[in-house]
C-alpha cells in the first residue's frame, strides 16, 4: 500500500459518533471486580499468593459483566461498560469507604454509583479486606519517622501506597507474535525444568502455574466477547453491522490466544492484553511504548485493509485508551483531576541498530491524535539527528491544535542516561516513554517510576531554620545550624545538602516498605507473563523477575531552589545588601511590611530560565544534590534508585506546606513545576528558557525531567512558526548538556479565562497539565490557575 503521509484520512462519522458518546458519559463505579475478587479470596485462603492472584483474575475475567457497544470494532472494557471504573479493595479501600457517599457530587472526577452498590461495598466487600490490603502491609513496615515525614509532605509516596503496579510497558510484540498459547507453552516448559525437591523451585512452580491460569483466563475472556458478538449478530438487522459482528467474533476466537495475522487482529489482540492489565491491577500509566514499531509489521503485511479502515481502527483504539478510568480519593482527584491515567504511546526514534525507525504508522499515530482530540493517550515523539523533518512537522502540527500532545524527547540525552543505568546499547536505543516522561524498555523493565515526589524547597526552608518547620511548628529535620552560623554561601549549601540526605533516606524507607508490601500481598502473574525474564527466572516483577529493576522518585521545585539560592548568594554574601537575619525575618512574616525587600528578591537577582549561567549553575547544583543522594540506594528487587525531576501536580500540593521563600515567592503558593522556570520569571523568550534547562544534568536524572512551555496560537499559525519551534526544540536537545523533554500548551490566556467562567462552552477542550493532558474544565481551579499563570510566549 503506497501512502502519502501528508494526506492521511480524517475521522470517520463512526469515530465522531463514538467520540461524542464518550465525552457525554459521566463515569461510574463498577463493583464487579471488587465482588468477584472478594469471593475468590475467601475460596483460596490457604493457597500460595501467586495462585490466589491468578485464580482471582480468572474469577473476574469469567464472571464480570461484558458488553459490545453500538458500532464498536475494538471490543473489551476493564469495567462493566464504557468509562466504568472498577474498585480494587485488595490494594486499598478505607479512603473509598469513607468517601463513597459523596463521590457522585464531589467537584472533581465524580463517579455515579447506585445505593445498592454502595451498600454492597460498605457491608459485603470492604469488611473482608480490613488488615489484608497492600496499603495495610506497607504502613506496618515503615518507621514512624518516615511516616511523619510523609504526613508533613516532605515527600509524597501515595502512588503505590494506595494503588497497584503501573508505570510499566510490557512486551506486546511477544503476544502478537506467539499468542497466549505460546506463553502458556513457555511456562509449561519452565515447570518441566524445575526440581520439586529444591526449595528454591517451590515458589517458582507456584508462579509459573499462576502464569498458566492467568493466561488461560485471558483467552476465555476473549472467547466471551466472541460469544457476545455472535449473539448480537443473530439479532442484527443491518447487513453491514452483522458482518462486522461476525468478524469481531472470528477475531476474538483467534486472538490473543494465537498469533495475529492482520492489522485488525493485532489491534484487538493488543487491546485485550492492555485491558486485562488494568483489570489485574489498578496502577495507572500502563503504557504502550513503541507502538509504531511492534504494530507496523501487521499493517505492512495486511494486503486486504485500506488506509481508511486502518486509520479508523487506530482512531477507535485511541478512544478506547481514554475509556480506561480509575477512581482516586478526593484529595488526589483535586490536584490530579481529569480522570488521570497517563498512558504514553511513543513514535519515532532510532531502532536497535541506531538507524531511523520512522515508518508510515508513525505518521498515522500522530494523525489519530488530531482525529480524536482527546486527553488520551499521552504521546511522545523521540527526536534524534536523523528524524525526518516531515515527521517533526507533523508532530508540531498536532501540537499546534492545543492538546498538549505530543511531547518531544531527546535520544541524544536519554540513550546515554539509560546506558549509565546498566542497559545494553540495543535496549537503550529501544526505549519508549511511559507515564509522564519516564523512559524504559518494553517488556524488560520494572521501573517503579513515581516512587515518590520530593519537596526540594522544603529542604531549603528547613536548612534556613535549623531543621525546624515554621509551617507545622515542629522540629522535622536534623539541626544543621541556625542563620548565625551561616558565614559563607557554602554553609547554606551544606545545610541544604544535609537536610536532603536525611529525608531522602526516609523516602527510601517508605518506598522500599511499599515495594515489599506489593511482593507479599498483590503479585501480578498476568503482567509478569510479558516481562523478561520473569518466566525464565520463575519470579514475578515484584520479586525482581524483570531484567532491569529501578525505583524512581521525583524532585519538585527546581526553579524555586535555584532562584532562592541565587538571592542568598548575591544579596547576602556577595553584595551584602541584606543580612541573613533580615531575610529570615521577611520570610517568617510572609513579607508583611517587607514588600520593598520582596521586590528586590524578585527583580534584582538573576532568575532561572533566562539563559543566565549564574543562576542556571545553582539550578544544576541544587538538583544534583538530590539526584546524587537518591542514586546511592537499592530497592528490594535488586535494582537501584534513579532520580527524576518532574511534579505532575505536586508543585501545587507541596506549595501549600512551604512558607515564603527567598526567591520572593509568598507562603503556601504553588512551586515551580518540573524543570520549568517559575511562572512569569522567564522574560527572555523560549530559546533562553531551553538554554537554561539544557544546563541541568539530565543524564543523572534518568527517571525523566519535564519542561512545560506555553505559546499563544498566533506564534504557530504558519509553517514558519512551526519551523521556529522546531529550532527551539533542537536547541534544547543539542545545547550544553542537552535536555530530556519539552511539551507545549498552545492556547491563549483569554481562552483559558473564558473557559474558567463558561465551562459548558469548553467541555472537550484539552490542555497539558504536567506530564499528562486533561479536559481543562475538569481541573481544580488551583490547577487551572497554575496553567493560566505560566508565561505565554508571544514571539521567538
Amino acid at each position: 500500500m503506497k501512502i502519502d503521509v501528508n494526506k492521511l484520512p480524517g475521522p470517520t462519522s463512526r469515530v465522531e459518533r463514538i467520540r461524542k458518546r464518550f465525552v457525554e458519559i459521566t463515569p461510574q463505579l463498577c463493583v464487579d471486580r471488587a465482588s468477584l475478587i472478594t469471593e475468590s479470596y475467601k475460596e483460596t485462603e490457604n493457597e500460595p499468593i501467586h495462585i490466589r492472584r491468578a485464580k482471582a483474575l480468572e474469577k473476574i475475567l469469567t464472571g464480570m459483566t461484558i458488553s459490545i457497544a453500538d458500532e464498536e470494532l475494538i471490543v473489551g472494557n476493564h469495567g462493566s461498560k464504557m468509562r466504568a471504573a472498577p474498585v480494587f479493595p485488595d490494594f486499598s479501600y478505607k479512603w473509598l469507604d469513607a468517601e463513597l457517599d459523596e463521590i457522585e457530587n464531589r467537584p472533581n472526577d465524580r463517579f455515579l454509583i447506585s445505593e445498592e452498590n454502595k451498600r454492597k461495598l460498605h457491608e459485603d466487600i470492604f469488611p473482608y479486606w480490613n488488615g489484608k490490603t497492600t496499603s495495610d502491609r506497607a504502613l506496618s513496615l515503615m518507621t514512624q519517622e518516615a511516616k511523619d515525614a510523609r504526613a508533613a509532605l516532605i515527600f509524597n509516596a501515595d502512588n503505590y501506597l494506595f494503588s497497584g503496579i503501573g508505570h510499566i510497558g510490557v512486551d506486546y510484540a511477544k503476544v502478537l507474535q506467539k499468542g497466549l498459547n505460546g506463553i502458556i507453552a513457555e511456562a509449561e516448559e519452565a515447570i518441566g525444568k524445575l526440581d520439586i525437591a529444591n526449595p528454591d523451585d517451590l515458589s517458582k512452580m507456584h508462579f509459573l502455574r499462576a502464569v498458566i491460569i492467568a493466561n488461560k483466563a485471558a483467552i476465555r475472556f476473549a472467547e466471551r466477547f466472541a460469544e457476545e458478538a455472535d449473539r448480537l449478530a443473530v439479532k442484527e438487522k443491518n447487513a453491514e453491522r452483522k458482518a462486522e459482528l461476525k468478524e469481531i467474533a472470528r477475531i476474538c476466537r483467534k486472538v490473543p490466544a494465537n498469533p495475529a495475522e492482520s492489522f485488525w487482529e493485532a489491534v484487538q489482540s493488543f487491546w485485550f492484553i492492555h485491558c486485562i492489565l488494568h483489570i489485574e491491577s489498578n496502577g495507572h500509566s500502563v503504557s504502550m511504548l513503541r507502538f509504531d514499531q511492534y504494530m507496523y509489521p501487521y499493517f505492512k503485511m495486511d494486503g486486504d485493509i485500506t488506509l481508511e479502515k486502518a486509520q479508523e481502527l487506530l482512531d477507535l483504539l485511541y478512544i478506547k485508551f481514554a475509556t480506561s478510568t480509575k477512581v482516586f480519593d478526593k484529595g488526589t482527584s483535586r490536584f490530579f483531576a481529569g480522570y488521570l491515567i497517563a498512558e504514553n504511546l511513543t513514535v519515532g526514534g532510532v531502532n536497535r541498530d541506531g538507524e531511523d525507525a520512522t515508518n508510515e504508522l508513525s505518521y498515522m499515530c500522530l494523525q489519530t491524535l488530531a482525529n480524536t482530540k482527546l486527553f488520551m493517550p499521552s504521546a511522545a515523539l523521540r527526536v534524534h539527528s536523523m528524524t525526518p523533518d516531515s515527521l517533526f512537522l507533523k508532530a508540531l502540527e498536532v501540537a499546534r491544535l492545543g492538546l498538549g500532545i505530543p511531547a518531544f524527547y531527546n535520544d541524544r540525552t536519554i540513550i546515554p542516561a539509560l546506558l549509565n543505568r546498566g542497559l545494553t546499547l540495543e535496549d537503550a536505543r529501544d526505549y519508549g516513554i511511559e507515564g509522564c516522561v519516564e523512559p524504559q524498555v518494553a517488556g524488560k523493565t520494572q521501573g517503579w517510576h513515581d516512587t515518590a515526589y520530593f519537596n526540594l524547597p522544603k529542604m531549603l526552608e528547613l536548612a534556613l531554620n535549623n531543621g525546624y518547620c515554621p509551617v507545622s511548628k515542629k522540629q522535622l529535620g536534623p539541626k544543621t545550624g541556625d542563620i548565625a552560623s551561616f558565614k559563607t554561601f557554602d554553609d547554606v549549601m551544606n545545610a541544604y545538602k544535609k537536610q536532603v540526605e536525611h529525608f531522602v533516606k526516609l523516602l527510601i524507607n517508605v518506598g522500599n516498605s511499599i515495594d515489599i508490601a506489593h511482593r507479599q500481598r498483590t503479585t501480578l502473574p498476568f503482567l509478569s507473563s510479558f516481562v523478561s525474564d520473569c518466566i525464565t527466572k520463575g519470579k514475578c516483577v515484584q520479586e525482581g523477575g524483570a531484567r532491569y529493576n529501578f525505583s524512581g522518585p521525583q524532585g519538585v521545585g527546581v526553579a524555586n531552589v535555584a532562584n532562592s539560592l541565587a538571592a542568598i548568594k548575591k544579596l547576602v554574601f556577595e553584595e551584602k545588601t541584606i543580612s541573613m537575619a533580615e531575610l529570615k525575618e521577611a520570610l517568617d512574616s510572609n513579607f508583611e511590611g517587607k514588600e520593598d525587600l520582596r521586590q528586590m528578591l524578585l527583580n534584582r537577582v538573576p532568575k532561572y530560565g533566562n539563559d543566565d549561567e549564574y543562576v542556571d549553575q545553582l539550578a544544576h547544583d541544587g538538583a544534583l544534590v538530590y539526584c546524587k543522594e537518591v542514586e546511592k540506594y537499592s530497592n528490594p528487587r535488586g535494582g537501584r534508585y534513579q532520580p527524576g525531576l518532574y511534579p505532575v501536580a505536586m508543585g501545587i500540593i507541596f506549595g501549600e506546606v512551604v512558607g515564603a521563600t527567598p526567591d520572593g515567592r509568598k507562603a503556601y503558593t504553588p512551586l515551580a513545576e518540573g524543570v520549568s522556570p517559575t511562572q512569569g520569571t522567564d522574560k527572555m523568550g523560549p530559546t533562553a528558557v531551553v538554554r537554561s534547562v539544557a544546563r541541568l544534568d539530565h543524564v543523572i536524572a534518568s527517571n525523566g525531567t519535564l519542561l512545560n512551555q506555553k505559546f499563544h496560537p498566533s506564534v504557530l499559525k504558519d509553517e514558519r512558526g512551526l519551523r521556529n519551534l522546531m529550532g527551539v526544540i533542537r536547541t534544547l536537545f543539542n545545547d550544553n548538556k542537552g535536555g530530556h523533554h519539552i511539551q507545549f500548551n498552545v492556547v491563549s490566556r483569554e481562552k483559558l479565562l473564558d473557559a474558567q467562567q463558561n465551562p459548558d462552552k469548553y467541555r472537550d477542550m484539552v490542555v497539558r497539565v504536567a506530564g499528562y493532558s486533561a479536559f481543562f474544565t475538569a481541573l481544580d481551579k488551583k490547577v487551572q490557575d497554575d496553567i493560566i499563570s505560566r508565561t505565554e510566549q508571544i514571539a521567538f
